[in-house]
């Protein structure tokens, strides 16, 4: 029953797509790269149990992509949810990489994830390309439409340089993108946009054609706001969803400034660590876990419709769950402000 009264609780916001659909998101989601194998393997049972947790806590909205476990996150959220009715949860996959069969020895990622198939990733945002990957992800899925398709890192981050991802936007808008426009018009998929890890390529595609919404990792978070700059007031001017990924930036906002905490998904810097020592400085005056305050920042300004943190544990998903509901005092936004550590025009929970 406990978990029946979570859920009840989870707060939704409604988005209106540009085809007319109305999307319903939770306001925190349910990552699922860890159901790849992501640096550690998970049985059946461990990812079943896992799932199982976020919708028992309310999440009804779902991330993955091809790229996660190279198929096995798909293929885990087809047994999860074919039991649940299609119309009670959102799902979100995405496209730019089709996947191919290799050897083993051959395969792509063998040190991020584990025990998956062997299959390597070729980058493909050609209108051809966006088709196909949908087709497959369908059938892994198990499903006939799919709520969101994000086109997956056309950014530098992913590419080495602006000038390469510059060519991978300009295959994808010449491409790819009207093969989404022919699939939103179709039924096929209620809604596209980008999942990336900058937001002035979030912006410059957002201005660029006619994008729903957008995933973005890492780059709006309580030690980061500058897509306040262009990004996120473009997005609430055109009525534009954004989905957090990373809240806590790569886990430095989740286990504070310990030594070798990651950062971008490296260890972070001196400038870094301090920082975050500063911020949580005030946090613990405040009575506040640092963790908390990231997450619950994360969904605070009015562009975004949700946060998807990580989970590789029922008990991970339940903490997130538990964060998210935390009231946090208006005084520890007023303190971060005046310390120059968060930016004065930075929207604050209500």
């Amino acid at each position: 029953m406990a978990g029946a009264s979570r859920a009840h609780a989870m707060r939704k916001r409604k988005f209106a797509a540009r085809g007319g659909a109305e999307l319903q998101f939770t306001e925190l989601g349910f990552g699922a790269a860890p159901l790849g194998n992501m640096y550690r393997p998970l049985t059946e049972k461990e990812a079943r149990a896992t799932l199982d947790t976020a919708w028992n806590i309310g999440c009804r909205y779902y991330d993955t992509a091809p790229l996660y476990g190279l198929g096995l996150s798909e293929t885990r959220l087809n047994g999860f949810l074919r039991a649940k009715p299609r119309d009670s949860y959102l799902i979100s996959t995405k496209v730019g990489r089709l996947l191919e069969l290799s050897t083993p020895e051959q395969r792509t990622r063998r040190d991020q994830f584990f025990e998956v198939p062997a299959r390597t990733e070729r980058f493909d945002y050609s209108y051809d390309g966006v088709m196909r990957s949908l087709e497959f992800s369908l059938e892994r899925l198990g499903l006939d439409h799919i709520d969101i398709v994000y086109a997956h890192d056309v950014d530098t981050f992913t590419h080495g340089s602006k000038e390469a991802a510059d060519q991978r936007i300009k295959e994808l808008m010449s491409g790819g993108y009207k093969a989404l426009l022919k699939l939103r018009d179709s039924g096929a998929i209620k809604a596209f946009g980008a999942g990336v890890n900058e937001w002035e390529i979030a912006e410059q595609l957002a201005r660029a054609g006619d994008f729903d919404v957008f995933l973005l990792a890492g780059r709006y978070t309580l030690l980061e706001q500058e897509a306040l700059e262009s990004f996120l007031p473009y997005c609430v001017e055109k009525k534009i969803g954004v989905v957090i990924g990373g809240p806590f930036n790569s886990g430095i906002l989740a286990t504070g400034p310990r030594p070798g905490a990651y950062y971008n998904y490296k260890p972070a810097p001196k400038t870094i660590l301090d920082r975050v020592a500063n911020i949580q400085a005030i946090c613990v005056k405040h009575k506040v876990k640092l963790a908390e305050a990231a997450l619950r920042f994360a969904v605070s300004h009015p562009a975004i419709v949700s946060v998807i943190p990580g989970g590789q544990k029922p008990s991970e998903v339940r903490r997130n769950g538990e964060m998210l509901s935390v009231k946090i005092p208006a005084a520890l936004w007023r303190d971060l402000k005046a310390a120059g550590l968060m930016r004065a025009d930075a929207p604050t929970p209500r």
